[in-house]
């Protein structure tokens, strides 16, 4: 699967925006999703951007939509982005949980602690972790369940 090659051109493309669909409700590990990106051998970034800004659009105007499903067109269909802005991929609710940990931590931590304990925070077969510069790791949804004094001490 070239989506997990990460010396891929594609790989690098797929991770700018694996955070907002994920946070729009995209499945990767569902199988249809994993196919239609597969067999996606052109235009994929477009599809990953028209899928984000059809479902802001769908959320915007308060209607169902099924990302998933969404995706799978975009990427069969070669969808074209319409309105499309690089600013979409900063807006809230398109961060993951691990985009909110990791501002979180600056402000209960300040910027130079985490900068200087937090190594990464990436994504690992559909999950996202925390990887501190000690060498440990944790689920951002364990760190999240956490107080962040322990996750301090962990860190440490």
């Amino acid at each position: 699967m070239w989506f997990w090659e990460k010396d891929s051109v594609e790989y690098e493309v797929f991770k700018q925006y694996e955070r907002a669909l994920v946070a729009i409700g995209v499945n990767f590990s569902l199988e249809e999703v994993q196919n239609a990106l597969e067999g996606c051998n052109y235009g994929l970034e477009d599809a990953l951007k028209s899928t984000i800004d059809y479902v802001l659009w769908l959320q915007k105007n308060e209607k169902q939509f099924f990302p998933n499903a969404i995706l799978v067109s975009a990427l069969r269909e070669q969808w074209k982005p319409r309105a499309w802005r690089d600013e979409y991929l900063e807006l809230p609710n398109l961060e993951s949980p691990g985009q909110r940990w990791w501002n979180a931590a600056a402000s209960m931590w300040g910027y130079d602690v985490r900068n200087r304990l937090v190594a990464d925070v990436f994504y690992d077969n559909g999950t996202e972790f925390i990887k501190f510069t000690n060498g440990k790791e944790i689920t951002v949804e364990a760190a999240w369940r956490w107080e962040w004094g322990r996750v301090l001490k962990y860190a440490l």
